[in-house]
Order: C-alpha cells, then structure tokens, then sequence
C-alpha cells in the first residue's frame, strides 16, 4: 500500500530553462539550440549537479570552448533567471496530497548544491516536504541506483510502499529498477488521472 509519494522537481513543479537565457544573448534561435547541444550541454550541466563545483564546471568548458567564454559565464552568472514560475498544476496536486494527511512525501531532484538555495528561497512550496534530497549535496545523481537508495535510507522508505514521480524516462525505469512503482510525468492533467487511478488523489 502507497504511503509514500517522491517527486523530481524540474520540469514537473519547477519550470527551469536555459532558454529563458540564452534568448536574450542569441538573436538566432537556432544558433541557441546549437550552443546549448554543443557546448553548455545537459551532460554537463549533469556534472555539477553530480557535485562538481560551478566554478570548476565553467573553467573546464571554456578552457574546452574559450570563443565561447562570454556565453559560458552566463550559465551559472545568470542561472536565476533560467528560473520561470511554478507548475501550478502539479502544485495543486502536491498541495491536495499533503492535505490528505495520508502520505509522506519528499523530492528527489538532480540540482546543483549552488544552485538549489535559490530554488528554495523563491518557492515556498518546497517547504511543504519531509525530506529533500539533492544530488548535488551527495555527490551522486538519478539515474544511479545508489542516489535513489539514499532517499529510501534516510527517510525508512520501503520502496514497495513508495510512489515516483519524474518528466525523465530514464529516471523513472532506474526507480523501478529499485521497486518503486513510478510514474512518468507528462502534465499535471494526466499525473492527477494517474493518482486517481491508484485511489491515492
């Protein structure tokens, strides 16, 4: 029996995008799209959320890419404003389930440990958990099995009793790897039909 929901953060109750950004630098949609593939790409965004530190993930990118040096700065320079507003959907949804009393219910996010304060300085919902986890602050992140492990450890979740949720394909097979019954988040709309399916909402 569910008693325990888990969440994943960016793209399901946080929207977060470098284009928010990088629009503002690049007159070329396109030639954005190319920088973000090529140069400041997910992979490496990956590596500080995974613990390295901002500053070593910048200066290893621009001694790799030093025509792109201004670009790259702005990554982390300007990070806050990748930051857009809340899914208010999904946060309806958090908001019903923490009502209910019935669950406990913590977020397991890939987040730089630098960045993840201004997340949590901006949205209040994020108060509302019994637990946080951030990869940035273990050094390890989704899809390791051990990152998952950490949460179900410090919390005495037993993963057959555990529900995930996450906008990441990849995330939601290594969860279920693990025993935990996961959901792949698509909207906030199709998450609540889900829930009700499972008579947890």
């Amino acid at each position: 029996m569910i008693n325990t929901i888990i969440f994943d953060l960016g793209a399901v109750l946080i929207d977060w995008n470098p284009h928010y950004v990088y629009r503002t630098i690049f007159d070329d949609e396109q030639e954005m799209k190319n920088f973000l593939a090529t140069v400041c790409t997910s992979d490496w965004n990956e590596e500080q959320d995974a613990g390295r530190s901002l500053h070593e993930g910048t200066e290893l990118l621009i001694a790799q890419f030093p025509e792109h040096e201004a670009n790259i700065r702005a990554f982390y320079g300007r990070w806050v404003e990748m930051l857009g507003e809340p899914f208010h959907g999904t946060v309806e949804v958090f908001k019903q389930l923490k009502e209910s009393k019935k669950y406990k219910i913590y977020a397991l996010t890939n987040w730089s440990a630098e960045t993840f304060p201004f997340a949590v300085a901006r949205f209040d919902f994020l108060d509302w958990f019994d637990g946080v986890v951030v990869s940035g602050t273990e050094k390890m992140r989704k899809p390791a099995p051990e990152f998952y492990q950490v949460l179900l450890d410090r919390y005495n979740v037993n993963p057959e009793d555990a529900l995930f949720i996450d906008d990441n394909y990849r995330n939601v097979l290594a969860a279920e790897k693990e025993g935990i019954k996961s959901i792949h988040f698509k909207s906030a709309d199709e998450l609540a039909a889900e829930l009700r399916e499972l008579g947890i909402l």
